[in-house]
């Protein structure tokens, strides 16, 4: 195996790791795995920092049901991994049934403890 595949498989692995975590309520978990500089884009067009998105998780405004987050690819280049695919979730946001139809890209920078979750952008898929 190269170096790059073993990365690329890490990097599903965490990707598995994280929507876990997103649907297990697992803030320490998803905390363990984020950068402290994250970046997280909703399709809504809100932005949330790491903590902004764990007070947002902690006070119920998001809770996730299933989640379904197939990956086309992940490129990886020096120290940042690049996910490319979808999610699709069914989840409750603040009260309210919603279902999301995602096209996402998820950033990875390696840090010197390990992968850590950086940024992620969803677009909704026309029609969904």
């Amino acid at each position: 195996m190269t170096a790059t595949h073993d990365a690329t498989t890490i990097i599903r692995d965490l990707e598995d790791a994280r929507y876990k975590a997103m649907l297990e309520h697992d803030l320490a978990r998803f905390t363990e795995l984020s950068h402290p500089e994250l970046v997280y884009s909703h399709s809504s067009g809100g932005v949330d920092t790491l903590e902004s998105y764990l007070d947002s998780m902690r006070s119920g405004i998001y809770e996730y049901h299933e989640v379904n987050h197939p990956i086309d690819f992940v490129r990886i280049v020096d120290d940042v991994a690049l996910v490319v695919g979808e999610m699709n979730a069914d989840l409750t946001i603040s009260g309210r049934p919603t279902t999301l139809r995602n096209k996402c890209l998820a950033v990875w920078k390696r840090t010197e403890s390990g992968w850590r979750f950086l940024a992620y952008q969803p677009t909704p898929v026309t029609g969904a």
